[in-house]
């Protein structure tokens, strides 16, 4: 009798803990394309993919880019903010630096100053790149973006990538 309270026991916090962290919506991961290069790992955000957009709005399927193009580095499937008065209010941090880690482009919040919007709006947040001067053919350029939730601190999705500029 002693052996079936303690299983019972045992099974009831298992229940309540599975219950508990369902009711968090807490979400962590890494993931690499080998392809591309291109790496992203999430905290507290929900997070389909993040990837690299070539200048004919479709998936990249290397790092290699040409000088005097726009491409894209997209966060795609993106759920889990915080609400406020029914929005939601991403940051987007989006800088390039060369070899020495000399920032060429850079921008603290693409959405700075922004008046929020309804949660299915920001579930695709895209930061474009212009590859032109004072970058040059032949070097390799890496490429960081932090996405926050102004609501929520701990949702957070950094994303890196180099491109090798041709």
């Amino acid at each position: 009798m002693k052996s079936l309270k303690t299983t019972l026991a045992i099974l009831l916090t298992v229940l309540l803990n599975c219950l508990i962290f369902s009711r968090c919506n807490y979400s962590k991961g890494a993931k690499k394309d080998l392809r591309t290069g291109l790496s992203f790992s999430y905290n507290g955000f929900i997070v389909q993919d993040a990837l690299l957009i070539d200048p004919a709005n479709k998936r990249m399927t290397d790092n290699k880019v040409n000088l005097n193009t726009r491409i894209a580095i997209a966060a795609v499937g993106l759920n889990n903010y915080a609400l406020k008065d029914g929005k939601v209010f991403p940051g987007m941090m989006l800088v390039v630096t060369d070899k020495k880690g000399t920032p060429i482009l850079k921008a603290d919040d693409l959405f700075a100053g922004d008046q929020g919007h309804p949660p299915a709006e920001a579930s695709e947040l895209r930061g474009d790149i212009t590859l032109a001067s004072p970058m040059v053919a032949g070097e390799t350029y890496h490429v960081k973006v932090h996405v926050w939730d102004k609501v929520k601190a701990d949702n957070e999705l950094n994303i890196e990538a180099d491109l090798v500029v041709q």
